[in-house]
């Protein structure tokens, strides 16, 4: 997960970087002092806030000590771990006192709650009065391959997320909720609501091929018994390091997905 989470910040760094300037232009009356990230895995989202607006601080909190200790060297790295600081929490236990904040980011993070009603109301109580919460979900996961990938039966890439979506419906109740509704119920006031279609084509970034070999690693790490024995023979095939026909090696891959960002207020 902590190299999916890297990659995924590398190949799609103009997204985040076009959706925190719109953020920073939202934000642009807020004091800006500290920032709160949820559910910051590997620092994607903290690092790249603590860039954008100079001078805050920013709380990673994540569950995993494992991916904050990723995110605590990559701050490091860029000069800024005295503006970083992790905390590990359960947030399906209690949020913890991080102490009121101006500026909450949740990125892929909120569909993971068992609750998210009761997190939105705890973070509701952490902003200040006029400070920002931002909530980004993705519409859909990242595809690379041309749709004519199959063995004898093209649609390989949407069979494997129509199948991953199906087992997901359970685990993750929560993915594709309508957080705009969920954000006003808890008190938050919609500021501003945006789609953003990442489609990149060549010349893609040199990690792309690496990033759609962990994407479709991780797919096919659940699908056995799922899926044909052709499409799971060609899902291999695809993911082989060495192999010819692999991602790594193919010239037709491209990065297509979909994100839509919440910008809600406190009253």
């Amino acid at each position: 997960m902590a190299e999916l989470l890297d990659l995924d910040a590398e190949v799609l760094h103009s997204y985040l970087s076009e959706v925190t300037a719109w953020v920073r232009e939202l934000a642009a009356e807020l004091p800006r002092r500290r920032i709160l990230d949820l559910g910051s895995g590997t620092g994607t989202g903290a690092l790249a806030l603590v860039q954008r607006f100079e001078g805050a601080d920013v709380i990673a909190l994540d569950r995993s000590a494992q991916l904050l200790a990723r995110c605590q060297a990559k701050a490091r790295d860029l000069g800024v771990a005295d503006r970083v600081r992790t905390v590990q929490a359960d947030l399906d236990a209690e949020l913890p006192a991080t102490g009121p904040v101006d500026l909450v980011w949740a990125s892929n993070s909120l569909h993971h709650m068992a609750d998210p009603e009761h997190v939105l109301t705890e973070v509701f109580a952490t902003i200040h009065p006029g400070g920002l919460l931002v909530v980004a979900e993705m519409d859909s996961f990242p595809r690379f391959l041309p749709d004519d990938v199959g063995l004898g039966r093209p649609g390989l890439e949407a069979r494997c997320h129509a199948t991953v979506a199906e087992g997901l419906a359970g685990e993750l109740p929560h993915l594709g909720s309508d957080w705009g509704s969920r954000l006003s119920q808890a008190g938050f006031v919609i500021e501003a609501k945006r789609s953003f279609a990442i489609d990149l084509t060549r010349p893609l970034p040199a990690s792309a091929g690496r990033y759609a070999q962990a994407s479709l690693r991780r797919i096919r790490s659940g699908l056995d018994g799922q899926l044909s024995a052709d499409d799971l023979a060609t899902l291999d095939t695809l993911i082989d390091s060495d192999g010819p026909d692999g991602v790594l090696q193919r010239d037709d891959l491209t990065v297509r997905a979909a994100r839509t960002v919440w910008v809600a207020r406190r009253p």
